[in-house]
């Protein structure tokens, strides 16, 4: 009797045993992938403000970098960034200033959660992989991989918001005087569709595609590796405690934004156009007001490019690079560090650089 109220009795602890590492392991089931969940949900709450914040600040460039892109060239209205924003204010006010923002932003925080995101995912993706194939655990990203990850990363947030992108930007061109006035986002992806077709909301895909493997490639190489290079070697005097301050991250950050958009601008260019193709109520900034030639038709990117430096010059290509720079600069800066400090601020450790 007393050999099984033993025997009993181990039974009943060993269950009891069993029982409460099985509900640790539940609770540790469960609690992993929430906090996972959790961080991914910071990561694109971080890439989304930071988008948001960025654009904003320079609206106003946005806008007139696309004027003078699209712009009739029988029929100048914006020449140059000072003459361009005066004309802006003059004949639209402080609203004209803003004018398609909201679309903007609307594509932008998706757009740049999404990058943020996938740049983090791709990095450490690249990373695993060299590290298998080089056989190195130690190693780290090149800027040659960070371009790649970078790369990846633009592609798949461009792709995932570009209609949003095509309708801001006939948005954005709109003026007092044109034909056609689009009441909003909503209302200009129904009229698009319905005239259009679902094709014309990809106008333009393919130079953008082309253009965002340099320009988010380079923003996030040159970005990571300066940031890395300044750190390692305390060159300068800009490292305390092994940290950059917000100062000097602002500054890699323009950095990184002047080299993307230099090497990819044309494709921005050629992009815009393309996407004004098929807008039969085109505003009176691409048509000239009709009191002049009509703006060209392209068959596709190669034909927009032949027929822009036929008709215009090479340097056509750069419309609008003045006013861009003024913006890209600031802007890529802003976003970097936004996002840095509101994923600090959330509590996300950064794998950027892992």
């Amino acid at each position: 009797m007393a050999s099984e109220d033993v025997k009993g009795s181990e039974s009943a602890v060993s269950t009891i045993v069993n029982l409460a590492e099985e509900a640790k392991l539940a609770r540790e089931g469960v609690k992993a992938p929430s906090h996972a969940f959790l961080s991914i949900c910071k990561s694109l709450v971080a890439g989304g403000v930071a988008g948001g914040v960025s654009r904003t600040a320079v609206a106003p460039l946005e806008r007139l970098k696309i004027l003078l892109q699209v712009q009739n060239p029988h029929s100048i209205k914006y020449n140059g960034t000072i003459q361009g924003l005066k004309y802006i204010w003059k004949t639209e006010g402080f609203r004209g200033m803003f004018k398609g923002n909201g679309t903007n932003c609307a594509r932008i925080i998706p757009n740049s959660a999404v990058k943020f995101f996938s740049y983090e995912e791709a990095s450490r993706g690249i990373l695993y992989l060299y590290r298998q194939l080089s056989g190195n655990e130690d190693a780290r990203l090149t800027p040659l991989l960070r371009l790649g990850a970078g790369a990846c990363a633009g592609i798949i947030a461009m792709s995932a918001t570009y209609p949003m992108d095509m309708v801001r930007g006939r948005l954005t061109v709109q003026t007092e005087k044109s034909p056609r006035q689009y009441r909003g986002i909503f209302h200009a992806l129904s009229t698009v569709l319905k005239e259009e077709g679902p094709r014309a909301l990809y106008k333009g895909w393919l130079p953008s595609v082309i253009g965002v493997v340099p320009y988010v490639g380079l923003n996030f190489a040159v970005y990571e590796s300066l940031k890395d290079w300044l750190i390692k070697s305390k060159a300068f005097g800009l490292v305390e405690d092994s940290e950059l301050s917000v100062t000097t991250r602002l500054a890699c950050g323009a950095a990184a934004g002047t080299v993307g958009q230099t090497v990819a601008y044309p494709l921005d260019v050629i992009r815009r156009r393309m996407q004004m193709v098929g807008w039969k109520d085109a505003a009176s900034v691409v048509t000239g007001d009709g009191k002049s030639k009509a703006p060209l038709e392209y068959t596709g990117m190669v034909d927009a490019f032949r027929k822009t430096v036929r008709y215009e010059g090479f340097g056509a290509l750069y419309k609008g690079l003045v006013p861009n720079s003024v913006k890209v600069v600031p802007s890529i800066a802003i976003a970097f560090v936004t996002y840095e400090l509101v994923k600090d601020v959330l509590g996300v450790e950064l794998r950027i650089s892992d």
